[in-house]
């Protein structure tokens, strides 16, 4: 007979991102039985990029869920930068620096994530969702291995591609922006630290070039000094279909990257010919669209499953670490309770406010320095 879990009138996490398992880590904090069920085989099976900057809004979401012990890890694994975002011209030339009144902290996401997943005993990877069924006293999920699992509350932590949301809220929409980012790491020494200015040891710079073509650079510190370096662009750049690019060596990839920079300052040329190639993958950057509040029930959403966006902002992993936190703190009283006092209503009222207001700032961004898709109406 197939598996059956029950987390005693418990809550069910579909995915195991840096939103589920601070959701994840906020339950246990709470004394709230929690389970979290990944489609990943493994958390390193699947790059979605090597750095986050994690401003103060996702800084106070880690302090609400961590204990002490592991919210000291994130501090001593996490770097503050310079707080300014600069802009150059392809060659080099300063444009503009945008200064943070606040800063916050770059931190390597993989890091980032081992530290949410530490001390959560009831994690399972493997777990692809295929559907889930509710009645009055709970939610029973069903993965593809055949396995079943019961709880009082389930979760669509599961980015974009999220079974749950396509299931629970059919006509939510994913778009493609249009956009397509090539990523790479460059390991800091000696041959490589001149390539980059003091300034540049910052949250985040972009340099821009012709045809919406933008490469971006960033430092990151554990567990070893590095850049993280995207080269972002249209689709139609590229002449190739996305499979085809999947399919793509870092070889291949870093020739693709350099042909767009072609004349670019030599000094930019020489940071994508710097890439650690087994560092570098293509991502497909696509968008969600904004959409009317619905009526709450024992399932629901955080992150990038309900409200999908660019980089531009630099606001999707903040945004879904404020959701975690948002729906820990909802939740704490358990599952029934949440369901029957409308606080999960009011979580996803300022959920979907705030998620929404910052995919609006992400495709405005990225259709002025990229040239994005705009929204659809």
């Amino acid at each position: 007979m197939p598996q059956r879990r029950r987390p005693d009138n418990g809550v069910l996490v579909i995915g195991a991102g840096i939103g589920g398992l601070c959701l994840a880590q906020g339950l246990k904090r709470a004394g709230i039985p929690c389970a979290v069920y990944e489609r990943d085989e493994t958390p390193e099976s699947r790059l979605q990029g090597y750095r986050l900057h994690i401003d103060v809004t996702g800084i106070r979401a880690v302090r609400e869920v961590l204990p002490d012990e592991l919210y000291a890890r994130f501090e001593a694994t996490s770097l503050r930068p310079q707080p300014t975002v600069m802009r150059y011209d392809d060659q080099l030339a300063l444009q503009s620096v945008l200064r943070f009144p606040e800063p916050g902290v770059n931190v390597n996401r993989m890091t980032l994530r081992r530290i949410l997943l530490s001390g959560l005993d009831d994690v399972h990877f493997g777990k692809r969702l295929t559907r889930y069924d509710t009645d009055a006293d709970g939610v029973t999920a069903y993965f593809a291995d055949g396995s079943t699992a019961r709880g009082g509350v389930l979760v669509g932590a599961d980015g974009v591609n999220s079974p749950v949301r396509r299931q629970y809220l059919p006509h939510a929409r994913i778009e493609d922006t249009g956009l397509r980012q090539l990523y790479g790491k460059i390991p800091l020494h000696e041959q490589t630290r001149p390539l980059f200015d003091d300034e540049m040891h910052a949250v985040y710079s972009m340099i821009l070039g012709p045809g919406h073509t933008m490469v971006g650079v960033a430092p990151v510190a554990h567990p070893e000094p590095f850049m993280t370096c995207s080269v972002g662009l249209r689709r139609e750049a590229i002449g190739l279909f996305d499979e085809e690019l999947a399919g793509l060596s870092g070889e291949r990839l870093r020739e693709l990257a350099l042909r767009q920079v072609d004349r670019w300052h030599p000094r930019v040329r020489a940071m994508v010919s710097s890439w650690a190639l087994e560092t570098v993958f293509p991502l497909v950057i696509r968008t969600s669209v904004p959409f009317a509040p619905w009526a709450s029930s024992r399932v629901t959403l955080l992150g990038d499953a309900v409200h999908a966006m660019s980089p531009a902002a630099g606001a999707g992993a903040n945004a879904a670490l404020r959701d975690g936190a948002a729906l820990a703190a909802a939740l704490r009283e358990g599952p029934d309770a949440a369901v029957t006092s409308g606080a999960i209503a009011a979580y996803e009222e300022a959920m979907i406010a705030h998620g929404f207001a910052a995919v609006r700032e992400s495709a405005m961004n990225g259709h002025q320095f990229l040239g994005q898709d705009p929204l659809p109406v």
